[in-house]
């Protein structure tokens, strides 16, 4: 008798519906206030994240631009604009806890022929400009409300589970973005494009683009200047709308091929930038580093050791016995001399120095018989090592006359020396491919009428056969020049329909100048080379 209405109280404990609300430690927190606000801010600060994450982007042609304008949270505000590869320039126009990013994802090119045949349009670009600026800027706002507020009230809902508390966390999402809006308005400085802070290769702006200041001055100069450079990108355009398509694999092998620097530190920083644009795996510096091999010189040659890749080399004419011995003993730097080869990114590379240090005038040099010499020996060290059973990828020398004499020993060999472009398939099968001067030409850039361009290659490699896929051509202006171009090529056995003569063959040897690489036109004088 007494058991019974004890089994029936437990029986209407179990029956007792829990209380709704947050369970475990959502539970806890709820029971002490003291930790409520924090919480809920951090689902607010995560929901509005997420939010402009998944949807608070917008695409909106600015001039003759296409771009995307996003809000990205941030401590200290600001708006960065990304023109990849070339880099990014950051403007300090406002402060508050939002960023705005704005994307260039490419130049259109009717737009930019239109301004090109109608300069007068130039003068109204400003205008066009601000008014395409401003409707983004609207249309990414009311998106970005959007997004926050789906963001932060969705995620308020999963962790909450109460309508309520989503509801709140979504209108604490807006009042924050609000509040970073009125932020933004209050602490808007507009001089702020006279004194951007460029990264990437835009970091040479200043010097080659001139002050903010002097441009406002000097508007007439501007107006010309800017018309020849949308003139350039649109030319690049045009020309690679008409290439094959070629998109690398994630899996591709890209090497940067750069060559005679002579002494230019811009060339360092061109190169470090180049490195993470483009996700280069492996650096080939065809020589001539150094302008008189001295060892006075060799502190120069100290960011070889951090530019983010492995840096493959080989001595040039203007490199002496000093020099290679300090490159040596660099971290993230292999020296090949005398058909050694290195394993590195996956690919092997062998190479040889150049036979002949010019700047030393006691000593005769041997000329292009010393040249084809070292070729010679290169060439045999090929060859041995593919009796070995490790055959060679690349090889790498200085001069084209020694680099000529590997033919049919390696698929692809590379050389420098020369200050300009030769792309060249030898009779038994191996591409030569020989690259301007990285450095502007060095010490040696005002020798002619006018400076010489920076030249640099990437090269895309099969990394299963190690082949040559592609490459892209990326050529900069010299001293005072706003020119920046990137054209791909494609070998011509990888061409669908080749073009050349009348049976379709492809024409195997191009030069930027001249055909022999030693010997130019009268008409048109190359850069002046190494001596």
């Amino acid at each position: 008798m007494v058991r019974v209405p004890f089994r029936a109280a437990a029986s209407r404990l179990r029956r007792r519906p829990r209380p709704a609300g947050p369970t475990g430690p959502l539970r806890a927190t709820a029971s002490r206030p003291w930790v409520r606000v924090p919480v809920l801010l951090l689902v607010v600060v995560a929901g509005a994240w997420l939010g402009l994450l998944v949807v608070g982007s917008v695409r909106a042609p600015v001039g003759p631009m296409d771009t995307t304008m996003t809000l990205r949270p941030s401590v200290s505000g600001g708006t960065k604009i990304n023109v990849s590869p070339l880099g990014a320039l950051r403007l300090d126009s406002h402060i508050a806890p939002v960023r705005l990013d704005v994307d260039v994802d490419q130049l259109d090119p009717e737009r930019s022929q239109a301004l090109v045949k109608h300069p007068e349009r130039l003068s109204g670009l400003q205008d066009e400009v601000t008014g395409d600026v401003a409707a983004g800027a609207r249309e990414l706002a009311l998106r970005s409300c959007v997004a926050v507020v789906t963001g932060a009230t969705a995620l308020g809902l999963v962790v909450y589970r109460r309508p309520r508390r989503a509801l709140a966390a979504g209108g604490l999402a807006l009042a924050l973005l609000a509040a970073s809006g009125v932020s933004a308005y209050a602490t808007w400085n507009p001089k702020s494009v006279l004194e951007p802070k460029f990264s990437g290769l835009l970091s040479s702006a200043p010097s080659v683009v001139g002050d903010a200041r002097s441009i406002v001055t000097d508007f007439d100069v501007y107006q010309q200047e800017l018309a020849r450079l949308v003139t350039n990108v649109t030319k690049l355009y045009d020309a690679t709308s008409t290439l094959p398509v070629y998109r690398p694999d994630p899996a591709t092998i890209r090497a940067l091929h750069v060559s005679d620097i002579h002494l230019n530190p811009a060339a360092w920083h061109i190169i470090a930038s180049l490195v993470e644009q483009y996700g280069i795996d492996v650096i080939i510096d065809s020589g001539d580093t150094m302008d008189h091999g001295t060892a006075a010189e060799n502190g120069f040659l100290d960011p070889a050791a951090d530019l983010g890749a492995p840096y493959v080399w080989v001595r040039g004419n203007h490199d002496s016995a000093v020099t290679q011995a300090y490159l040596a003993k660099l971290k993230n730097v292999h020296v090949l001399d005398e058909g050694g080869a290195v394993d590195v990114a996956g690919l092997r590379v062998a190479g040889t120095g150049d036979p002949q240090f010019t700047p030393d005038r006691s000593r005769p040099t041997g000329g292009k018989a010393s040249e084809r010499l070292a070729g010679m020996r290169l060439a045999s060290a090929l060859r041995d090592q593919r009796r070995a059973g490790t055959p060679v990828d690349i090889a790498v020398a200085h001069d084209p006359n020694a680099a000529r004499e590997t033919d049919g020993t390696v698929p692809l060999v590379l050389a420098g020396h020369v200050h300009h472009r030769v792309n060249e398939l030898l009779p038994l099968g191996t591409r030569l491919k020989v690259e301007g001067s990285t450095g502007g030409g060095g010490l040696r850039a005002v020798q002619n009428e006018k400076p010489e361009k920076v030249h640099a290659s990437v090269l895309y490699l099969d990394r299963t056969t190690r082949h040559l896929q592609a490459w892209d051509e990326i050529t900069l202006g010299g001293l005072g020049l706003t020119t920046a171009e990137v054209s791909r090529h494609l070998p011509e056995e990888n061409l669908e329909e080749p073009e050349g003569g009348p049976e379709g063959k492809p024409k195997e040897k191009t030069e930027e100048k001249g055909d022999d690489p030693d010997k130019e036109p009268a008409s048109s004088p190359p850069p002046t080379p190494s001596p």
